[in-house]
């Protein structure tokens, strides 16, 4: 592979959430030295951010808009909602994150006879005709770009509240730090949301796995598992099952 093709092919890599050395040293068939001249220059381009054994993409770290999130790994996140549907059992409390993962979820769960709570403006839209699901909107400070509800009220109302089981959303998670978010309270309304439920499972697509963001919503300990894709990283679920129960869904909605 020339120079300029292996450069290309870390970049892409690296959009995809393959974000360690060794990681795109066994990807790109070359040396882990070569893989670190290659970061180098792509950072002295401004393609990429080094950081320490390995390198994110440009602006990670801010999060992205909605809209921006609606798009990415689309087949994926509709795979994960399916999948997750059939963690829910008939008469059970279901308390739904914000998020576009989640909302896939909450498309598989139209039609239940359950009770679901939820922070999200858009996941109660999709219930907000459905005749069968009782519906729980929980309150708080809302937060435009996850078009979450979150802080002080939503924060009171969840310590209030039991649940069978929560799933709940994140910008990264890794098997050292945790599943997280970029922003403090955001962080603090997930972890309750998690500690609220019998059950709590993490929903996020394989671009999310070994990240991670500013602020750990809590330790994968606190999950009784983590549910992700058919493209996630074999060594990044290894390492992650270390700590959490893996589950993975494939393309058509099954558990592999």
């Amino acid at each position: 592979m020339l120079p300029e093709e292996r450069r290309s092919a870390i970049l892409a890599l690296v959009g995809q959430g393959i974000s360690s050395v060794p990681q795109i040293a066994h990807r790109v068939g070359a040396s882990e030295a070569t893989v670190r001249r290659d970061l180098a220059h792509l950072e002295e381009r401004g393609l990429l951010r080094r950081t320490h054994g390995g390198a994110l993409p440009v602006g990670y770290g801010a999060e992205p808009s909605f809209k921006e999130k609606r798009v990415r790994n689309l087949e994926e996140k509709r795979a994960i909602g399916t999948a997750s549907a059939g963690l829910v059992e008939d008469g059970e409390r279901v308390l739904i994150d914000a998020g576009t993962t989640t909302m896939e979820l909450a498309r598989g769960l139209l039609g239940r006879r359950i009770t679901v709570a939820t922070n999200s403006l858009d996941v109660a839209q999709v219930f907000m005709n459905d005749p069968v699901v009782e519906l729980w909107v929980i309150g708080g400070v809302m937060r435009k770009s996850p078009r979450s509800l979150v802080g002080f009220l939503a924060d009171m109302g969840l310590e209030a509240l039991r649940f069978d089981v929560a799933f709940i959303g994140a910008n990264g998670v890794s098997a050292p730090f945790g599943a997280s978010t970029p922003n403090p309270e955001e962080a603090r309304t997930k972890a309750l949301m998690i500690r609220s439920a019998a059950r709590g499972y993490l929903l996020v697509d394989h671009s999310k796995l070994g990240r991670d963001s500013a602020c750990r919503m809590f330790p994968l300990e606190e999950l009784t598992g983590l549910v992700t894709d058919w493209g996630a990283d074999d060594e990044e679920v290894r390492a992650l099952s270390r700590v959490v129960k893996v589950l993975r869904a494939g393309e058509d909605g099954r558990w592999l």
